[in-house]
């Protein structure tokens, strides 16, 4: 198949090295990044996106989406589609869709968990929005980028479960590394707590896989300095992503407003900037109830 990739920095680039090195012909764009092996460069999203059946797009944020999208869409042919791999806010994701539409191309919102190890290793989960028929022709890409594509429904359905999801994560990890600083407190040694939550109802994908606690469960960034698996800047990005979703469709999500706060301030205003969102512990050990 011929690819246009658009974005190629931790994720993108590895996502287009496992097409490419699967078979596929992938000319690649990016304004900085390098450009990964396999990959043929292109002078120009345009050119990138020119007689390509799939151009597939990585990028910060809807207002550079909404940018790339009006670049490309004109220099994709009729049936080609637009797959695009960003976590954003679902009003870009869904504006991108009608324009694609209107110019006979397909559109998908597909963003993705896994992380940049899950990217490297063809292992992300794919949450997709947008139609069948578009879904179908990206398919067998998303089966050599991933481990598992869910059709969530029409488009903007792909960001809002992964803002949902992310939602989850943010407070669940901070409930957890709440958690572990109190038994420290209490003199509970952290192996046996993790021994009793990661088998009874305090169970969760923040104790179990992604132990924010050092030396303690499966290997996890904790055991690394907390190096970024998954950067606590990026949670708040997606946090604050819930809110703007949660404002628009007027839903009460207090523990997600919360968290975004709790985020907001390690990111912003403590040393968050650059650590893993499981850092959240030291920075509970360190203080008080004041």
């Amino acid at each position: 198949m011929k690819i246009g990739f658009i974005g190629l920095g931790n994720m993108g680039g590895p996502m287009a090295a496992n097409l490419a090195r699967a078979g596929h012909a992938v000319t690649g764009f990016d304004l900085a990044a390098p450009m990964p092996e396999g990959v043929t460069p292109a002078d120009s999203a345009e050119a990138a996106a020119e007689g390509a059946e799939v151009v597939i797009t990585m990028l910060p944020n809807g207002d550079i989406l909404r940018k790339v999208a009006a670049q490309v869409i004109p220099a994709m042919p009729p049936g080609a589609v637009l797959c695009d791999c960003s976590t954003v806010d679902v009003e870009s994701t869904r504006a991108v869709a009608h324009q694609a539409e209107a110019a006979g191309v397909g559109a998908l919102d597909a963003p993705v968990s896994g992380g940049v190890g899950g990217a490297a290793a063809g292992t992300l989960t794919f949450m997709v929005g947008g139609s069948d028929d578009a879904f179908a022709t990206v398919q067998p890409l998303f089966e050599i980028m991933g481990q598992k594509a869910v059709h969530c429904g029409a488009p903007g359905a792909g960001q809002a479960a992964k803002i949902c999801n992310n939602m989850i994560l943010g407070v669940t990890m901070i409930a957890t590394c709440e958690a572990f600083a109190l038994a420290d407190k209490l003199g509970l040694d952290r192996q046996k707590m993790f021994d009793v939550v990661s088998t009874s109802s305090g169970y969760s994908w923040s104790m179990n896989a992604y132990c924010p606690a050092p030396g303690v469960g499966p290997q996890s960034p904790a055991d690394n300095g907390y190096t970024p698996g998954f950067a606590a800047e990026l949670m708040l990005k997606d946090l604050r992503l819930s809110q703007i979703a949660a404002e628009a469709a007027d839903a009460d999500t207090p523990m997600g407003a919360r968290a975004t706060e709790l985020y907001t301030q390690f990111v912003e205003a403590e040393d968050g900037n650059g650590r893993d969102f499981s850092a959240m512990l030291p920075r509970f050990e360190g203080r008080g109830r004041g």
